[in-house]
């Protein structure tokens, strides 16, 4: 509904005199008009009318006008064909790494960008760049400044010239920011600290342990090994702070107005700088309440919403990820339900489907994978997800129980078993793994360790077994082409390109061996990654098998993200089959999970649509004509087929 005083607000602070909203400002001033009506009501969810409250509004849109005039030119003009959903293309195919590990800092970045294009990458994530303390960064994610460069990375300058250089070669740009928390060396939690009653009110700081003992009656704890607890003690004030993560990970108070205009300065800064997709980290933390997990609440939906309005205001051209590693149910939610359906977040991670990629390559068997595709189908047209095989983090398990019974499995039993597959405990597994994370009171826990340790290529290379080898590549290579062809955009983690097995040197730092996810996030020697140009390696082999799924993916359109993928009935618990369908191009994904050749009847082919007659094999080469439904195509233990309707 039209809101006079919010018309004659914008009017009062786009003067005019200052801005030209019949030319250059028109976009911004119609975006800005558009949206104010859904920014006012979105705040007021959260923010009830009153002094206090309603002028941190007036800043927040302050905010917004200044992101808008201090937003470069050429980033204005991108911004206009941006708006066009840019992300859902089959032409998207990034690589997510840390600076120092991969390269040593962002200059030494700049002379990387040709191994990217040479990989077929042009999306690049990196990980936290921003300053840290050493020791207690959590891999970066305890910022103590969102707008300075760690100096072990290089400077902000040194940022900004790589992506002026990432732009010119065509390559988009994702970095983090960190809205639930700051470090305890941030100048806020310093003030704070010292005493400054303003500053503790950005933080969730109380005098004794009355209120924070009733949060942690139902807070679960994230990290009970190495972090137990929601809060901690600080000397230096006198009271207990809530600090989800790690005791230095101090939590910032949403529920203070003041803190949502001060982040959301913070992401213009990013937009400002040219990122094109904005990574929010655990965004299902960052609203608390008593009484509840303080996770996935709905006043976090809320800020979400208005923080995404607010950037379509100033900044249109930069999207926003979520990274809620949530139940397949609760991570729809973070695109948008309801009238604002995709719009929320643009991006998620698909991290239910990465996990139980893994739960069917060590099981063989499709069908709990299968069982859980209901609920990540529902995600919503215009909104897309990052496909992923391995990443920064860990491997969880936190599907529904419900999946695994479809399976006719027993849930504890089941996870018990993939735990134990994964750590090397169980008597046939070639994987090399480590449990992260374990509650010794339900015994839950996630999975560290590399795409290529887990799926046996530690172990094989270590033995010196040639058949073990290549049984090695074959799994890394048909799980990242599952991951590449389901859609979304498919992001390889760095190293994985070139099959590194765990790095083991973090044992050696006292600043990571608390954590061992640091095996799978190795020290590139870039010595080794030469081999990638000597035929018969292990580099060569994975770096150029990598290089031609993504561009077999980069020619074929209907792997786009439109909401366009069908799982198809197998008959077959070891084979996972998908159709891609746009306009007259039919694209067949199948794969074989298990150690042993797999059939599958041609009869699955004719079920959906029309029945095709020649499909081609982009990955063999090779034609196949559709046979009789008792004929069968045969597909080698982890093996696929990337087929497209040729009829």
């Amino acid at each position: 509904m039209y809101n006079h005083k919010l018309h004659l607000l914008i009017n009062e602070l786009v003067p005019a005199e200052n801005f030209d909203i019949r030319k250059e400002d028109k976009s911004f001033y119609g975006r800005f008009m558009t949206g104010i009506d859904e920014m006012d009501e979105l705040y007021k969810v959260i923010y009830p009318e009153n002094e206090r409250n309603n002028q941190a509004f007036h800043d927040l849109l302050q905010s917004i006008v200044d992101a808008h005039m201090q937003r470069p030119e050429h980033l204005r003009n991108s911004d206009e064909h941006k708006q066009e959903k840019w992300f859902l293309s089959h032409e998207m195919a990034g690589i997510s790494l840390y600076v120092d590990r991969f390269c040593g800092n962002i200059i030494n970045l700049n002379d990387k960008l040709g191994y990217f294009k040479k990989l077929g990458v042009n999306f690049v994530h990196l990980m936290p760049v921003f300053e840290s303390p050493e020791g207690e960064s959590d891999g970066g994610y305890a910022i103590s400044d969102f707008r300075k460069v760690d100096p072990r990375f290089g400077s902000l300058e040194d940022l900004r010239a790589l992506q002026e250089k990432m732009s010119e070669e065509g390559i988009f740009l994702m970095i983090d920011i960190v809205l639930n928390h700051t470090s305890h060396r941030h100048e806020w939690a310093e003030k704070a600290r010292s005493g400054d009653k303003k500053y503790q009110h950005y933080f969730y700081m109380y005098d004794d342990r009355v209120v924070p003992d009733a949060f942690e009656q139902a807070m679960p704890e994230i990290f009970p090994e190495s972090a137990p607890g929601s809060f901690t003690y600080i000397e230096g004030c006198d009271k207990w702070v809530m600090t989800v993560f790690h005791s230095y990970q101090w939590d910032l108070n949403y529920s203070n107005p003041e803190v949502l205009v001060e982040m959301m300065k913070n992401i213009f800064f990013y937009a400002n700088l040219g990122v094109d997709i904005l990574r929010i980290d655990a965004p299902a933390f960052i609203w608390k309440q008593i009484g509840t997990k303080c996770q996935n609440l709905p006043q976090a939906h809320t800020l979400l919403r208005l923080i995404k309005l607010c950037v379509e205001t100033a900044s249109p051209g930069m999207a926003l990820l979520g990274e809620a590693i949530v139940a397949p149910a609760e991570i729809m939610k973070y695109f948008g339900m309801g009238e604002y359906t995709a719009r929320e977040c643009d991006v998620a991670y698909n991290a239910t489907h990465m996990a139980l990629q893994w739960d069917a390559l060590a099981t063989g068997d499709t069908r709990i994978m299968l069982a859980a595709q209901h609920e990540i189908l529902k995600k919503p047209f215009g909104t897309t997800w990052i496909s992923y095989t391995r990443c920064h983090d860990d491997i969880g398990l936190g599907y529904d129980d419900n999946m695994i019974e479809q399976a006719g499995f027993n849930a504890f039993e089941h996870r018990k078993f993939l735990k134990e597959y994964y750590s090397g405990d169980y008597y046939s597994s070639p994987a090399r793994g480590a449990l992260f994370s374990v509650n010794p009171r339900t015994q839950d826990a996630r999975i560290s360790g590399s795409l290529a340790s887990l799926c046996g290529l530690e172990k094989a290379l270590e033995e010196g077994k040639a058949p073990a080898i290549k049984f090695a590549i074959d799994k890394i290579l048909m799980m990242q082409a599952h991951s590449f062809f389901i859609g979304g955009i498919p992001v390889i983690f760095y190293g994985d390109e070139v099959g590194y097995t765990n790095d083991y040197s973090y044992l050696q730092d006292p600043g990571k061996n608390y954590d061992n996810r640091w095996m799978h996030r190795p020290l590139i020697d870039w010595g080794k990654n030469k081999n990638i140009d000597i035929e018969g390696t292990v580099e060569h082999i994975m770096f150029f098998s990598t290089r031609k799924l993504l561009g077999i993916r980069k020619e074929i359109p209907a792997i786009a993200d439109l909401k366009n993928l069908q799982w198809l009935p197998t008959h077959n618990i070891h084979i996972a089959a998908f159709l891609r369908s746009l306009e007259n191009q039919r694209f067949y994904g199948v794969f074989n999970f298990s150690g042993e050749t797999a059939f599958l009847t041609w009869y699955v082919f004719k079920e959906w649509g029309r029945a095709p007659g020649k499909l081609f094999d982009h990955w063999k080469g090779k034609m196949y004509t559709v046979g009789q439904d008792d004929e069968c195509l045969i597909i080698e233990p982890y093996g696929f087929c990337l087929l497209e309707d040729v009829s």
